[in-house]
């Protein structure tokens, strides 16, 4: 059973950072390309990064680009978001995803999803 545990959430003042972690299990992690997305309230689920079986490719949706770092641990089985200069518009349910084609995270589709981590950012 594959599951993906998200952590890290909370709230946090403009121009702060986060780190945000997702544990994964009962899956190959160094065999799957893995992705960060996001919900605002009222809005559509998007894609924030993703990152190949190896962690060696990330891409970023533009929002996000140069604030944000995405990286795999393989020896722990975790996926990190690294969110610096935090904006309000950053405020939403961030979700862990796994599948093991890259290209489907690229357009926002995954295998698996994990229950999401709440990142609020607000003064």
């Amino acid at each position: 059973q594959v599951q993906l545990v998200e952590s890290g959430g909370g709230l946090v003042q403009p121009g702060g950072s986060l780190t945000l972690s997702c544990t994964a299990s009962g899956l190959t992690f160094d065999a799957v390309a893995m992705a960060w997305f996001r919900q605002a309230p009222g809005k559509e689920r998007e894609g924030v990064s993703c990152t190949n079986y190896d962690g060696g490719v990330a891409t970023y949706a533009d929002s996000v680009k140069g604030r944000f770092t995405i990286s795999k641990n393989l020896d722990k089985n975790t996926l990190y978001l690294q969110m610096n200069s935090l904006k309000p518009e950053d405020t939403a349910v961030y979700y862990c995803a796994a599948d093991d084609n890259y290209y489907k995270l690229l357009n926002g589709v995954a295998e698996y999803v994990g229950q999401g981590t709440q990142v609020t950012v607000s003064s």
